[in-house]
């Protein structure tokens, strides 16, 4: 159907039938593969004899997806060259449209001395680094840190609107040159129902536990690493299974005006259950699949709540790949949804969804509490083709489109500027 659809199509185009051409050509007569060679991707070409390149898009900015992709006018498939539609910067894909998986780079060393970087590194640790990168933040959390007065990290007070937990600063931790995120039952800890972080109010809930997130937006393209154990179910046996997410992950202000995240989330499911999810929408308020591309993964030798495992991501303009114990366990190049493209913050929380629980493994009622969540070191390595973000410590880097509502507890001293819906943000004080 396709082939006939665009020999009668030609035929047309010889004879100068441009207005009924303008027609089919914002059509969009089909759909998967096939589109490579139909209406669409000729369509492509009769827009670039209107526009430039450069005002057509990017690659950088759309992955590079196998299939024709409506609403770009120009592509970045593998047929491409075959119509002249294709965007300037396609050369940043493969020949078929899809960079495959490859193992990391070996890493040389850097020591945390000769180069200056942020955070609370260990001055006589030598760190591994990676061609592209530099490593710009450290945490190997050896020391408390004051969640009130650190210049990059602070404490949350939010909750998730389907879990069963408030973010409170006591239930984060630090002991044993480990931070510890802790959830169990509210033992009394006095909690407001305006939240921060949430900007609005929240619901009471029967748990507490901890979300640890860097102050301001500022991280963007770099290569994100922790070092965590999950948390036992049932102190004791680490194979039984329950209710749980143990996180570190990019986030911004979801619900608000832009929502950006990049996760990595250990959960209950079983020993070995990680998953990895990409979301970009703007101006929404609810999660839904056309926003997120999820994936479950496993780890490939050992117990998540046994034993400490590294998990990482490398976010970058085309692609955001996952490593979980140093290999690729997934990649997405863009399509649905976009790449992230906005600076986010840096969180690691311990949730638990509750009754149904819908995410975070079925066995609910195996949950013993308190559970808790270790996390052994944290590292940012900086893109080098950023030229942005990020600025620790200062707000130099920001616009004010990266300060939207972006407040954390009602102790951080940063002003929500912003509203929803017309609304302003409710008032939580410092105590």
């Amino acid at each position: 159907m396709t082939k006939l659809l665009f020999a009668g199509l030609m035929g047309r185009v010889l004879g100068n039938d441009l207005g009924n051409l303008d027609e089919l050509l914002t059509a969009d007569e089909c759909v998967g593969d096939s589109c490579d060679l139909s209406l669409r991707q000729l369509r492509g070409n009769k827009t670039a004899q209107a526009k430039t390149q450069a005002e057509w898009g990017s690659c950088m900015s759309a992955g590079c997806p196998r299939d024709y992709k409506p609403g770009m006018h120009c592509q970045c498939n593998s047929r491409c060259h075959d119509y002249g539609n294709c965007c300037r910067d396609v050369a940043s894909c493969s020949a078929d449209s899809k960079p495959q998986p490859t193992a990391p780079t070996a890493p040389t060393t850097v020591t945390a001395k000769s180069h200056g970087i942020a955070g609370h590194p260990d001055p006589s640790k030598t760190y591994p680094s990676y061609p592209g990168f530099t490593l710009a933040v450290v945490e190997e959390f050896n020391a408390p840190i004051d969640l009130d007065t650190d210049p990059i990290w602070t404490w949350s007070d939010g909750g998730l609107y389907e879990g069963d937990v408030r973010f409170v600063k006591q239930q984060i931790s630090f002991s044993g040159g480990k931070m510890k995120i802790t959830a169990k039952p509210n033992p009394g800890i006095p909690t407001q129902s305006c939240s921060r972080a949430e900007v609005f109010k929240v619901d009471n809930k029967p748990l507490v536990s901890g979300e640890f997130r860097s102050r301001r937006n500022m991280f963007r393209y770099g290569r994100y690493e922790v070092r965590m154990k999950a948390p036992e179910v049932q102190p004791g046996n680490p194979d039984i299974n329950g209710n749980f997410v143990a996180t570190m992950f990019v986030f911004r202000d979801a619900k608000f005006r832009h929502w950006r995240e990049i996760d990595i989330e250990v959960t209950g499911d079983s020993p070995t259950s990680v998953t990895t999810n990409v979301l970009r929408a703007d101006n929404t308020e609810w999660w839904s699949p056309r926003i997120a591309a999820s994936r479950e993964s496993t780890l490939k030798e050992g117990n998540a709540r046994a034993e400490f495992h590294t998990y990482g991501f490398e976010w970058l303009p085309n692609k955001v790949t996952w490593f979980i114990d140093g290999k690729v366990v997934r990649e997405h190049h863009g399509g649905q949804p976009p790449i992230p493209d906005k600076s986010a913050k840096v969180m690691m929380n311990l949730w638990i969804f509750g009754p149904p629980a819908n995410f975070g493994g079925k066995q609910i009622h195996n949950n013993r509490y308190p559970m808790t969540s270790e996390y052994d070191w944290f590292r940012f390595y900086k893109w080098d083709g950023e030229t942005t973000y990020p600025c620790p410590g200062s707000t130099s880097c920001l616009t004010d489109d990266d300060k939207y509502m972006d407040g954390n507890n009602p102790c951080d001293g940063q002003p929500n500027y912003g509203s929803w819906k017309g609304k302003q943000p409710c008032a939580a004080s410092c105590r």
